[in-house]
């Protein structure tokens, strides 16, 4: 990697590239290079480096010295110029030109070309900050306010008597007391309602509003009534639960909870992943909340295939045009390619001749959802994606999968033979029908009856299924699946640790994303043999 980038880091990043960044020429220049700067920054992103860490490199490492052109004695640069570039870069119109520019270079190699597999995946990566608990939280907005919000230290000063906000720490107490506790609780939520009210902004575009914003919020996602209040007594205590997208931190307000199981609780963001898993090229990356159904599996899969289909559009490969058909409505209409029934059921190998430009997305079954596979359908492509397994309200009794649907006259027949009607929600009603029904001990245990609700898609969740069982598909996604375990391991770990983000917030972590990926994807072509040709880019092996 530093030779590679001591040979040929101007022709990777450009100083072209970052001349919109500065002044016109003779008006003035950056300190440093662009074309040295984004090398840095490249680097700082592969060895996980702050940026203390990446200064020193750069001064007392004679691999970065070589990398970037620097000479021997040179002084180097303060850690802050690291952060001024990134400013820089984020306020511009192209927030990602490094990862741009290493896409440019793997283009211009055709790696990619006449590969037709993509596998997606993620991984939760820690946040930068430290989790806070609630009376720290309403503590910590409280003050955060005082700070930003013009005149709100008079008015904490006057309506806010539970604690005094000016003192560092947190309030002096016999935290072993539970009565004392108690106490706290609804004297710091009273002071953040009333602090709300006096401060509350007429225009929600105003710079004060966002702290404003979080402390109502922090003083009311982890508190509810106390025993016996309606609610408007100001009586409050910790909630026995907690909220499903809950603020963990007033310094970091994006970073969230989330579980990889009822047992394993991580706190921080998700980051997505879409790779090509011949060749380990990731192609696609977005860093986000760790909760929420926008930044879930499926949600985040569905934008990289929308992508994936904008860049086949802009750039077709040579005597491969055909991988753009699937993305319009054009391919509804196409004939179905040889081993396909049309219909998103069949399994074909995308290494076959006749399997055109389709991709074969590649996902667990938390991919598995009816709405991102009916996407793949729609875009032409094919879903290799492990089926979510089906659970019976009996052990051992009947699935969804026992029971026959008619989509053309909207009908659901059960086990028994009992037919009843699709609701316009796609709600199946047994009902009475299962009062008297042999079968009922194994179907259900509900006194209503058995109750069926179809997604949209249920043909395809259906197919999906089958296919599993009775085709190649798991063949298939046994062999390429696994693969993208790797480029998650390359981005999340470093030299056997697991990663830490540096930064706060969700745009900052996204832009290191970029980064992090880029500088891995420029050190896999390397390893491949990447080299200049006639003033292109190609791959020696």
């Amino acid at each position: 990697m530093f030779a590679f980038l001591a040979a040929h880091r101007a022709e990777v990043f450009r100083d072209a590239d970052y001349a919109d960044l500065f002044a016109p020429p003779g008006l003035g220049r950056p300190s440093i290079p662009a074309t040295q700067m984004a090398a840095i920054m490249t680097l700082q992103a592969l060895h996980d480096y702050s940026d203390r860490e990446t200064a020193e490199a750069v001064q007392f490492d004679v691999r970065w010295k070589a990398a970037i052109g620097a000479a021997l004695d040179g002084a180097g640069f303060d850690p802050s110029t690291l952060v001024y570039w990134r400013n820089r870069i984020a306020k511009s119109q192209r927030p990602h030109r490094i990862n741009e520019a290493v896409k440019k270079v793997a283009e211009q190699t055709g790696i990619l070309r006449g590969r037709r597999r993509r596998a997606v995946d993620s991984t939760i990566l820690a946040d930068s900050v430290a989790t806070q608990d609630t009376v720290t939280q309403l503590i910590s907005a409280i003050r955060r306010v005082a700070r930003e919000v013009p005149g709100a230290a008079e008015q904490i000063a006057a309506v806010c008597t539970g604690h005094d906000y000016g003192k560092p720490g947190k309030p002096k107490i016999d935290w072993d007391d539970p009565a004392a506790k108690d106490a706290l609780v609804p004297a710091l939520v009273n002071d953040a309602t009333a602090l709300v009210e006096a401060l509350r902004p007429e225009d929600p575009g105003q710079p004060e509003a966002p702290a404003v914003a979080l402390l109502a919020l922090v003083a009311g996602q982890d508190v509810e009534p106390a025993e016996g209040s309606d609610g408007t007594d100001g009586r409050w205590r910790i909630a026995r639960k907690v909220a499903g997208d809950r603020v963990i931190s007033t310094v970091d307000p994006d970073a969230r909870h989330t579980r990889k199981s009822p047992e394993a609780r991580r706190d921080g963001y998700r980051a997505h992943l879409a790779a090509d898993p011949e060749t380990g090229i990731i192609t696609d990356e977005k860093l986000t909340g760790a909760c929420g159904e926008e930044n879930s599996d499926p949600a985040v899969a569905g934008e990289f295939l929308a992508a994936e289909a904008a860049r086949q559009d802009r750039c077709p490969a040579a005597g491969d045009q055909a991988a753009v058909a699937g993305a319009g409505p054009a391919a509804a209409q196409e004939p179905p390619a040889a081993g396909h029934d049309g219909d998103g059921r069949g399994h074909q190998d995308p290494d076959d001749a006749d399997a055109g430009g389709r991709l074969a997305w590649y996902g667990d079954s938390a991919y598995g959802t009816g709405d991102l596979r009916d996407a793949i359908e729609r875009a032409g492509h094919q879903a290799v994606i492990k089926p979510k397994p089906l659970q019976a309200p009996v052990k051992g009794g009947f699935t969804i999968d026992d029971f026959a649907v008619d989509e053309r006259v909207g009908t659901v027949t059960c086990p028994a033979g009992h037919t009843v009607a699709l609701s316009r929600t796609r709600i199946a009603t047994f009902g009475a029908l299962c009062r008297d029904c042999p079968l009922r001990s194994r179907c259900t245990t509900c006194k209503t009856g058995r109750k069926l609700v179809l997604h949209p898609r249920d043909d395809l969740l259906r197919a999906a299924r089958r296919d599993w069982a009775a085709t190649g598909l798991r063949k298939d996604y046994t062999a390429w699946r696994p693969n993208v375990e790797r480029a998650v391991a390359q981005v999340a770990t470093w030299r056997g640790r697991r990663l830490k983000l540096r930064y706060r917030g969700t745009a900052r972590n996204h832009a290191w994303l970029k980064r992090r990926t880029a500088a891995l994807n420029l050190r896999n072509l390397i390893g491949k043999g990447l080299t200049r040709r006639g003033g292109a880019w190609a791959l020696a092996t």
